[in-house]
């Protein structure tokens, strides 16, 4: 059995890497049509937290975007999917839940083909965003939780906050205080 060769070992890194930095386009253009319609029906609170998350994303397409271009490729600038436009308060955070909780998976498989194929500095950046993706989902999951027991109570409380993120450019994470320190990844 033939042994892969070091170009088609990286080519298969920068395959998964650009498969992950489709996924994070998909996702900013998620979650930025969700900050405007939750900003738009006055759920600042949820409008702010929205875009940060959403900037976290686009941190972690211009990392993949980093390393596939460090690999000689070219990142992709196609999202996965189109995002899902018009949805109701009631299912945008069990949605984001599950989109959150699936990137997990597949950044686990393209952990794995990383680390199979050599690539231990991509296999670096997959952790790390992987701790991001777990931050966000949490996040993700307890308001759907919250929407889902405390329903129009729990939705009240929120109607009416501000949605401004500021001037500065920190995501949802850095803001968290959980953001990865080593090197800026």
């Amino acid at each position: 059995m033939a042994q892969n060769t070091k170009e088609q070992r990286k080519g298969k890194v920068i395959e998964v890497l650009n498969k992950a930095r489709g996924m994070e386009l998909y996702a900013i253009a998620q979650y930025m049509n969700q900050h405007y319609n939750l900003d738009n029906m006055d759920y600042g609170d949820m409008a702010a937290k929205m875009k940060l998350i959403a900037i976290d994303e686009m941190r972690h397409a211009e990392m993949f975007a980093d390393r596939i271009k460090e690999l000689g490729g070219e990142p992709t600038a196609e999202a996965k999917e189109k995002a899902e436009k018009g949805q109701k308060i009631q299912s945008v955070f069990s949605f984001d839940a599950k989109l959150e909780d699936d990137t997990i998976d597949a950044y686990n498989q393209f952990l794995l083909v990383c680390r199979e194929n050599g690539d231990s500095s991509s296999v670096k950046i997959f952790e790390a965003i992987i701790d991001e993706e777990q931050v966000h989902f949490t996040y993700f999951d307890n308001v759907s939780d919250h929407i889902k027991n405390l329903g129009e109570t729990y939705l009240a409380q929120i109607a009416g906050t501000p949605s401004a993120t500021g001037l500065q450019t920190l995501g949802f994470v850095a803001r968290q205080g959980s953001a990865p320190t080593q090197g800026g990844v």
